[in-house]
């Protein structure tokens, strides 16, 4: 990999929205390119060379309908009738693939705070965790599968108020 090469040149499968943010935000993270993943456990190879705090995406809706995104480090155990609380809903389920697609245009794999780019009505609620945070690099996908980014938590927050979004910051006892 070129390491003078662009995001866009390295990366297949970004979309142009997501590209035309991070040019504009000055940001081009280093990144990998892989085979399709859908799991934490299928990336583990690729990521081995991408520095960052590895992350899981939730895509979760409440008993009223309300829509989450929560982000945690991969390796994070996650008790459902604890988060509720933590992010402002009741009786978490997970939100089906058809709904993740219409609101955040995201496959199940490809999810992550980057799919927000797609929700400029704030459907969905982002929450994540403190830990990653604290990480200072995160890894994420591009809103597709077959690449990682490593963006710095700094990089990742100017996304985040480049499209509006105030992140929920939970923070899980020990």
């Amino acid at each position: 990999m070129d390491a003078t090469s662009s995001v866009e040149d390295r990366v297949t499968g970004v979309p142009a929205q997501l590209q035309a943010l991070l040019a504009r935000l000055d940001i081009d993270p280093p990144s990998v390119a892989h085979p399709a993943v859908h799991s934490v456990e299928d990336a583990l190879p690729y990521w081995a060379a991408l520095e960052g705090a590895h992350t899981k995406n939730l895509f979760l809706k409440d008993a009223k309908g309300a829509l989450f995104l929560v982000t945690l480090p991969m390796d994070r155990k996650v008790d459902m009738k604890a988060l509720a609380p933590m992010i402002g809903a009741k009786r978490l389920s997970f939100g089906s693939a058809e709904l993740m697609e219409s609101c955040l245009g995201t496959r199940p794999g490809a999810l992550g705070p980057l799919s927000l780019v797609a929700d400029p009505g704030h459907a969905v609620r982002f929450a994540i965790d403190a830990a990653l945070l604290a990480a200072g690099r995160v890894t994420c996908h591009p809103m597709d599968n077959t690449a990682t980014l490593s963006l710095s938590v700094e990089e990742l927050k100017r996304v985040l108020a480049a499209i509006g979004v105030e992140p929920l910051v939970i923070t899980f006892p020990d």
